[in-house]
């Protein structure tokens, strides 16, 4: 199994179409966001499947339980691989998700929970939020949350993976963004990380956006990360 998404931030299913097509990135794992999701719907979707790219749906849902269920229900019926949630959503909400993806006949999409964006800060998050603790501390404890509550796994920065497999098991599944090939390049991301970092640090997936889609050779890009990921070279 391929352990990189590439993160199709790309306005219209045409200029995602073109750059996959261009730099024959065929079947590749790719996260699909709400800017490109909701001009395209459920086209893009089946589109992406025809020419068999496993999908990470990334909407982060976070409204009352009845509504995120009833959208579970729908979504399930778009059979991707991951879709999620946000965590803080709470307890309820992130069951109803589970159980709408259930009752929507779902045979494989998993269920990951947003922790805290990796383009926060502890200091904004402590500041704009008003939570005290640890950054850390938090993340583990919506993850705690999360893996009770129906979860698969959550998305999180790789700085919190350890902690989080050690309270809530190896099995429990964590997709982590915030991923550069260049230490230098943070754009909006505080919470960065090399995949070989990510790699030592025992992340499930990544996911990878500009330093793939902006680079000269996304496809060398894509090998070199694929390579940095599976063998830390």
């Amino acid at each position: 199994m391929n352990e990189i998404y590439v993160a199709l931030d790309f306005p219209t299913w045409q200029e995602a179409k073109q750059f996959l097509d261009e730099h024959h990135l065929d079947g590749v794992p790719v996260k699909v966001g709400m800017e490109l999701f909701y001009r395209e719907g459920n086209f893009v979707i089946e589109q992406l499947q025809r020419h068999n790219h496993p999908i990470f749906l990334d909407l982060k849902l976070h409204d009352i339980p009845t509504t995120v269920e009833r959208a579970m229900r729908n979504i399930a019926k778009l059979d991707v691989d991951f879709v999620n949630v946000h965590a803080s959503g709470g307890s309820e909400m992130m069951n109803r998700a589970k159980e709408g993806l259930l009752s929507g006949g779902s045979k494989k999409t998993k269920l990951l929970a947003v922790t805290i964006l990796t383009s926060f800060s502890e200091e904004a998050m402590q500041k704009e939020l008003n939570i005290e603790m640890p950054l850390e501390a938090q993340v583990v404890h919506l993850a705690s949350l999360a893996m009770v509550n129906g979860a698969d796994g959550v998305v999180c920065s790789v700085h919190e993976v350890e902690r989080i497999k050690a309270v809530c098991g190896k099995q429990f599944i964590t997709m982590t963004p915030g991923i550069r090939l260049s230490a230098g390049e943070e754009h909006d991301q505080k919470r960065i990380a090399t995949p070989k970092l990510a790699r030592q640090l025992g992340t499930d997936y990544i996911v990878i956006g500009r330093s793939i889609t902006r680079s000269e050779n996304p496809l060398q890009a894509y090998e070199r990360a694929l390579e940095e990921f599976k063998n830390g070279i």
